[in-house]
């Protein structure tokens, strides 16, 4: 390998790096500033009982307690997996905390 080799190579590979770190923060600043602007104070102020932006994540957990009425999914195909204990929650109107 001949010294133009060597000055190039580790060149390109920190070149293509640093332009994933920038774009890869790019996009990620992107995506918070459109969950930001699409977010809006007229349905709180309306008492709107939706649940708000905020409290989920992209990756389906949520540390926040969801507000609003619970909605039972009553599917016959997830109905017939579901346990009794649970199907007695929705049906007294709870959110399910059992499986």
């Amino acid at each position: 390998m001949g010294l133009k080799n060597k000055i190039i190579l580790p060149g390109l590979v920190l070149g293509s790096t640093a332009l994933g770190a920038v774009g890869g923060a790019a996009i990620s600043s992107l995506q918070a500033s459109a969950a930001t602007a699409s977010t809006g104070t007229t349905a709180a102020a309306q008492g709107d009982t939706q649940v708000s932006p905020a409290a989920s994540t992209t990756n389906g957990s949520s540390t926040a307690t969801p507000s609003g009425t619970f909605k039972p999914n009553e599917d016959p195909t997830h109905e017939a997996g579901e346990s009794a204990a649970r199907e007695a929650q929705e049906d007294a109107g709870q959110r399910p905390t059992v499986q």
